[in-house]
């Protein structure tokens, strides 16, 4: 399995995103690119080439769900494991999110301290 460094992340909150960068470049050594979109998402993803792409699930305008559906018809981005970040986490939230192809959902609010060892542990686990 390749390791994971590169991470796109899309989410439309700024303050969340600022966490998020602090959680997983600072803590976790990660290297990762933002977008504010589902349709930044599907434009920057074929050039970064993201290991990972941790998807919110509600955005306005493109959803996760939905920006997941039109990355997986980008043919470098077919087989790039999935995780959704959501505060929706009920049992059938989760195995709804799964079926779409996550390999992880992560609950919202996060703990900054723990978000870059859950996605580890996950990324060793698929």
């Amino acid at each position: 399995m390749p390791d994971l460094n590169k991470i796109l992340y899309v989410e439309d909150e700024p303050d969340i995103q600022a966490i998020a960068r602090i959680a997983l470049e600072n803590v976790g050594g990660f290297n990762l690119e933002v977008c504010n979109s589902g349709q930044d998402a599907i434009a920057v993803a074929p050039e970064y080439l993201p290991d990972l792409i941790l998807l919110d699930v509600m955005m306005p305008g493109m959803d996760g769900p939905t920006t997941l559906k039109e990355l997986r018809k980008i043919d470098l981005l077919k087989n790039t494991p999935v995780m959704f970040m959501t505060a929706k986490v009920q049992p059938q939230e989760i195995q709804q999110f799964k079926s779409l192809g996550a390999i992880e959902v992560i609950a919202k609010p996060f703990d900054p301290m723990k978000l870059a060892d859950t996605i580890k542990k996950a990324w060793a686990n698929q």
